[in-house]
């Protein structure tokens, strides 16, 4: 893994062209700065991941629903932008982010749900160390329709730092 993305939190006016049919993105400035603002809540982190030197977008990764006590876990969200697909920099921005969550928010588990339609972003959270833990029916509305989604799931002690990366 080279050291070409970096993670940093969302400012109002960055891009909204969002990978779609698996998200809706935030459709205008108002609800972008909702977006940014939810994003830096006490349960909830957002990151937008950027090229190194050009810091052009290339996808976002959120953590909600972050629970603490005896749980320890989030949710992770994910989604590239077009341009980046298949080049591995989501790969690179969903390590660093894991390892964040797991080193410097000490969570203990982080869930991904994922419509079964979605390849590649359930070969990337495979790719990760993430395992498929179930099936939800009509787990999440999106784009108007409730959506079945596979549970995917990962524990601190089972992720692995890709070789090369860097700790955050």
């Amino acid at each position: 893994m080279t050291a070409g993305v970096l993670l940093r939190t969302p400012r109002p006016f960055s891009s909204r062209r969002l990978h779609h049919p698996w998200v809706t993105p935030p459709d205008s400035s108002a609800a972008f700065r909702r977006y940014v603002a939810r994003g830096q809540g006490a349960g909830h982190r957002s990151y937008l991941i950027c090229r190194r030197g050009t810091r052009e977008l290339v996808g976002v990764v959120n953590l909600s629903e972050i629970v603490r006590g005896n749980f320890q876990s989030a949710y992770l969200g994910y989604y590239a932008f077009e341009p980046h697909a298949g080049k591995g920099l989501m790969h690179e921005g969903m390590a660093l982010l894991i390892d964040l969550a797991f080193r410097k928010l000490r969570l203990h588990r982080l869930e991904a749900n994922i419509q079964p339609e979605n390849a590649a972003s359930r070969g990337l959270a495979r790719s990760l160390g993430f395992r498929r833990e179930g099936f939800s029916p009509r787990y999440l509305k999106i784009n108007g329709r409730w959506r079945d989604h596979e549970r995917w799931a990962l524990l601190a002690e089972d992720w692995k730092l890709p070789k090369g990366g860097a700790r955050v």
